[in-house]
């Protein structure tokens, strides 16, 4: 079992900044990806950003240059660094772990989730 605990949301201005944090804890070993997704409102829910156990980076068109996903290995923890935030950003953001047994054949886990809200 692997657990996700995200932190770090919550309301700012449009231009302004959040960084979000997620802890994974449990059976973490073998993690081939972390990643971002988040939902907004009557939205599916949408990648925004990965990391894999190797670094490469991934991420939406949407928030191309103004988000930074990272992790400390360390730590166990992956980072979303949101910048230049606009409202449509507003959504509920899932931290995200896959743990890939084959080639065909994976397992998402999922945190609870941390409102991110951007409005004047």
């Amino acid at each position: 079992q692997v657990q996700l605990v995200e932190s770090g949301g919550g309301l700012v201005q449009p231009g302004g900044s959040l960084r979000l944090s997620c802890a994974a804890s449990g059976s973490i070993f073998s993690l081939n990806a972390m990643g971002w997704y988040r939902q907004a409102p009557g939205k599916q829910r949408e990648l925004v950003a990965t990391i894999t156990s190797g670094g490469r980076t991934n991420y939406a068109d949407s928030v191309k240059g103004r988000f930074t996903i990272s992790r400390d290995n360390a730590k166990n923890t992956v980072y979303l660094q949101m910048n230049s935030l606009k409202p449509e950003d507003t959504a509920v953001y899932y931290c995200n772990a896959r743990k890939s047994y084959n080639i065909v054949q994976y397992y998402d886990y999922w945190g609870q989730g941390t409102q991110v809200t951007v409005s004047s």
